[in-house]
């Protein structure tokens, strides 16, 4: 006689706490803006009025590049940029930090996307306070880049720095997580939105 235990659905795995998955957000940022702005500063004292130190000869080089637009040297040249992308910055964390306190709890991936695009965003945002040069003729606030890799024989890509590659990362991580989760998100945010049902049966 089969057990009566054999029918019963398999017991789901309660989802981890908000908090965990906010310890992991926030570990993660830590990390990762501790090592831009450690790396920054390491930056601006060796290689601002420094020889550039090669790593790879011919691909790979620290070189100290101040920038004074929006990520890899973007809109570097105009002069009302550093207002912009401060409020753009702002209000991304903000937005980032509202994701992260509604994103269902299931999956760690999107929390550590969340951390990492956070960290990245931080810590460009540092520099725009307190990183400035006296550039033609008048002090210019930008973001400290002195990672100089080339792509080809005499092609370098736009200098960037750890807050960049931690952009790109959390950015990547967040669309493969959308693109395998994207369907049970919207379904689980349907079900939020759905108005609430009387628990009472109904009276005939």
């Amino acid at each position: 006689m089969p057990s009566d235990t054999a029918s019963l659905p398999a017991e789901t795995a309660p989802s981890p706490s908000r908090t965990a998955r906010l310890v992991t957000t926030a570990g993660v940022a830590a990390v990762s803006l501790a090592l831009d702005l450690w790396s920054k500063a390491w930056a601006w004292e060796r290689l601002r009025e420094g020889p550039r130190i090669t790593v790879i000869e011919r691909w790979f080089y620290f070189e100290f590049g101040f920038n004074t637009g929006a990520a890899f040297s973007l809109f570097r040249d105009l002069s009302w940029n550093r207002g912009l992308f401060i409020t753009i910055s702002v209000l991304a964390l903000a937005y980032l930090v509202r994701l992260a306190m509604s994103l269902p709890t299931t999956w760690a991936s999107g929390f550590v996307a969340i951390g990492c695009i956070m960290a990245g965003a931080a810590g460009n945002l540092h520099d725009r306070f307190v990183r400035s040069l006296f550039i033609d003729g008048e002090v210019r606030h930008g973001v400290v880049d002195f990672i100089k890799v080339y792509y080809w024989s005499g092609k370098p890509w736009p200098t960037f720095n750890v807050a960049d590659i931690s952009l790109v990362v959390g950015v990547g991580l967040l669309l493969i997580f959308l693109s395998r989760h994207g369907e049970a998100l919207e379904a689980a945010e349907a079900a939020r939105k759905m108005p609430a049902r009387d628990a009472e049966p109904s009276r005939g």
